[in-house]
């Protein structure tokens, strides 16, 4: 078969972050069980597993209301300002690459391929991270205080980051390992590779499903997009 037209091709590639290229669930691990116990409870694991993917102010009220607090404007704005200190702390070394992202980054770099980081996560913790993925992979980034509060489940981040780009969603990959940021990709209007990791992903419209990204490169990612 032969490669699709400039038309109708791959245009973008769209990389969630946490838990898809580096294994930073688990430093947010660290500081989620931290401050529960600031707030003076506990958080379970099956609590934490429903935060993958959510944003700092969901996060922060949904902290709140397990360990007993009411989630005033206040209240969130504060157990955020502590998350986000233990966080930056957490973030401020080495992280963690999920097997095989480092190389799919480079090899669709290498192809000349536009692509964007869109993650739920906050500017200035992802700029932090970026010290270990590399800013050079990404033409655009996308963070989780940069989209009006239409965070992922939402479209907009894909949307936004597919603007930013020039691109129409459609002719993007979005490359995910979360329900909230499949969901999001896919109303974006995506293709979208799952990758699951700390949690399952249902099977769904638009959503292709491979162990890792081990050995993936733009010609793989281009054979994704034409099979959808």
């Amino acid at each position: 078969m032969s490669e699709p037209s400039g038309v109708d091709g791959l245009a973008g590639v769209l990389w969630d972050m946490d838990g898809t290229l580096v294994d930073s669930e688990k430093l947010w691990d660290v500081a989620l069980y931290e401050a529960a116990e600031w707030l003076g409870g506990t958080l379970s694991e099956e609590q934490r597993l429903t935060l993958v993917g959510s944003n700092m102010d969901a996060t922060s009220a949904y902290l709140l209301q397990v360990t007993g607090h009411e989630p005033t404007p206040e209240r969130i704005a504060e157990a955020g300002v502590w998350i986000r200190d233990r966080t930056a702390r957490l973030f401020d070394d080495q992280l963690p690459w999920r097997p095989g992202a480092r190389e799919a980054l480079t090899a669709v770099r290498a192809e000349g391929l536009p692509s964007a980081l869109v993650t739920s996560t906050e500017r200035s913790l992802t700029e932090l991270a970026l010290n270990t993925i590399g800013r050079e992979f990404f033409d655009v980034t996308v963070c989780g205080d940069e989209v009006g509060g239409l965070n992922k489940p939402h479209p907009e981040p894909y949307l936004r980051a597919a603007r930013l780009l020039g691109v129409d969603p459609a002719r993007c990959v979005a490359v995910e390992d979360s329900p909230p940021g499949a969901e999001s990709a896919s109303a974006a209007g995506c293709v979208v590779l799952v990758v699951p990791h700390d949690v399952r992903v249902e099977p769904g419209e638009r959503r292709v499903f491979r162990d890792s990204l081990v050995g993936l490169d733009a010609a793989g990612l281009r054979a994704i997009h034409r099979a959808v």
